[in-house]
Order: structure tokens, then C-alpha cells, then sequence
């Protein structure tokens, strides 16, 4: 009995897709094909769906919107684990809860439509709620990490809920980024104007327009105290170096274009703008993009 049959026997309600291709799902475009994709219908199945894969010893990897993530190319014969069905979002004053499943653009709108402003800098950055709280996604104003009061988390096929001290938030990191699920979380904002949201939003989505359009992962690499990752690759004279059909930016030197490469092009690139970074600064570059599966 194949995978998708397996959970199909164990799971009622749950939506699978099998040969699910990673290049159509991602924003780099690029990696191979899932045996199979499951979205659970509620966090209580999300968590007996990860209990089962893990006592199964099936292979497994989570997937949000598909930004920040480099999927490997071959066949992956595991479960893709997406929440886009854990999309429940409402507030209780100025604390809106969001599904993992939520996109940050049907945040920022519900919030706006509700008189809950703070979420603005997140404007224009596309990420799932789920994925941005374990990514700690965001820009040098404002970042997930910093409006996430509580988590609803999968960990051991167990719910649980994470305080914002348990989350270790850091850098572009989290401690879900270990395989713990989020599910969900509740999100502090301030009360403020339609007109004053309106402005700030617009403002932030304005500074994204002149990020490099095309496949990538959006940032490549994750700051490092001393200057930009941007500056550093730029320093090095590593715009428009390429590898294969992946390309450094020339608009964004943080930016690895995919212009009909593998994901193995966009590694091979991410390791040498790495390892040229380190020879002629010292500085070992991180990255900010997740391998999967």
C-alpha cells in the first residue's frame, strides 16, 4: 500500500495530492517531487497526522507559502504537510488569532478592516502565518517574532501552547524550525486608524517594489551585525556571478535568481557566494533559506 493510500485509510477529511511538484509551490520554481501532500483539516488532526509519520517512520517536511525554501530535486518519497486549511482569524480586542494557514496579506487586511494596526512592515512579504512565525520572518522594522504573544503548536503529536519566551525567537530563527509545527498564533497589534494603517502599509509595500522580481527565495542570507549580506556579496564583486541557470542579482546582490536552473544551481551558487564572503572578509555568511525536504 503506497503512502497516500495509508493516510487515506487513517485520516478521514484529509485532502492529499500525490506527486506533488515542489517547483510549483515555491517561489524559486525550481526542486523535484513528493510522493504525496496532506492538508489536515484542523490542528487536532495536524497533530494525530504528525504522530502518525512519525511512528510510521514516514519521511516528512512542512511547506507554507513556499518562500525561504530550497527543495531538493529527485523524488521525495515522504509527506509534504501543508496548513492551508487551518485558516481560522478573528480578535479579541487588539489580539487577533490567526490559522498557520493564514497569508500575511488576509492578515494585514483583516487586521486593517478591523482598526488593528502594528503588522504594517510586514506588508508585501509572502509568507503563511505558520511559516513566518518559524521562519521569524519580517524587515529590519518589525519582525513576526515581535508581535507573537502565544503559539499553538504541534510537538510529539501533542497540542501545546508555546508562550512568546518559549518560541526563541532570534535572527530569522525559531525553535520551530526543529520540527515543531506551528498551528497557530495569537498576535498583538494596537488599536489605530483605517487612514494611518492605509498610509504605513502603502509605505511598506513601496519599499518592496524595488526588491528583484523574478524566482528566488527572497533574501538569501540573514544579516550579519557587522553590515548587510546585500553590501558583502556586493563588496566581493559576486554581482551577476552564476552557476548553472542560477544567477546573483545585479539589482540586489542577496537576491539568487532562478532563470531555469536546478535547485542544485541554486546551491552550488549559495555555497560559492559563501565561501568567496568568508576568503575575502572573514565573515561566514548564514542562510536564511530552509532545505527541504
Amino acid at each position: 500500500m503506497n503512502i497516500a493510500d495509508r493516510l487515506r485509510e487513517h485520516f478521514s477529511g484529509l485532502t492529499l495530492t500525490k506527486d506533488f511538484p515542489f517547483a510549483r509551490h515555491t517561489t524559486i520554481g525550481c526542486g523535484g517531487t513528493a510522493a504525496v501532500a496532506a492538508e489536515p483539516a484542523s490542528a487536532e488532526q495536524a497533530a494525530g497526522l504528525l504522530a502518525y509519520l512519525f511512528t510510521e517512520k514516514i519521511p516528512y517536511c512542512f511547506l507554507g507559502a513556499g518562500a525561504n525554501v530550497l527543495p531538493a530535486e529527485g523524488r521525495f518519497e515522504g509527506v509534504v504537510v501543508r496548513f492551508r486549511a487551518l485558516g481560522a482569524l478573528f480578535s479579541t480586542g487588539t489580539t487577533i488569532y490567526a490559522g498557520a494557514g493564514v497569508t500575511g496579506g488576509r492578515l494585514l487586511s483583516f487586521a486593517a478592516a478591523n482598526g488593528i494596526g502594528g503588522f504594517e512592515p510586514l506588508s508585501g512579504i509572502p509568507t503563511s502565518v505558520g511559516g513566518g512565525i518559524t521562519m521569524n520572518a519580517g524587515i529590519a522594522d518589525l519582525h513576526f517574532g515581535d508581535v507573537t504573544a502565544r503559539v499553538l503548536a504541534a510537538e510529539n503529536g501533542k497540542l501545546r501552547v508555546l508562550s512568546h519566551a518559549d518560541c526563541g525567537f532570534g535572527e530569522k530563527t525559531s525553535i520551530f524550525q526543529s520540527g515543531i509545527a506551528v498551528l497557530g498564533a495569537y498576535l498583538i497589534g494596537r488599536r489605530s486608524d483605517a487612514a494611518s494603517i492605509a498610509s504605513r502599509a502603502c509605505f511598506y509595500r513601496r519599499r518592496r517594489a524595488c526588491l528583484p522580481k523574478g524566482r528566488s527565495m527572497g533574501c538569501a542570507f540573514v544579516n550579519p551585525a557587522e553590515c548587510s549580506a546585500g553590501e558583502l556579496i556586493e563588496r566581493c564583486g559576486l554581482k551577476d556571478t552564476r552557476v548553472g541557470g542560477a544567477r546573483v542579482s545585479e539589482l540586489h546582490a542577496n537576491f539568487l535568481l532562478n532563470e531555469g536552473g536546478t535547485s542544485d544551481d541554486v546551491l552550488a551558487l549559495a555555497e560559492l557566494v559563501k565561501a568567496r564572503v568568508q576568503m575575502q572578509t572573514g565573515i561566514l555568511l548564514k542562510e536564511e533559506f530552509r532545505k527541504i525536504p
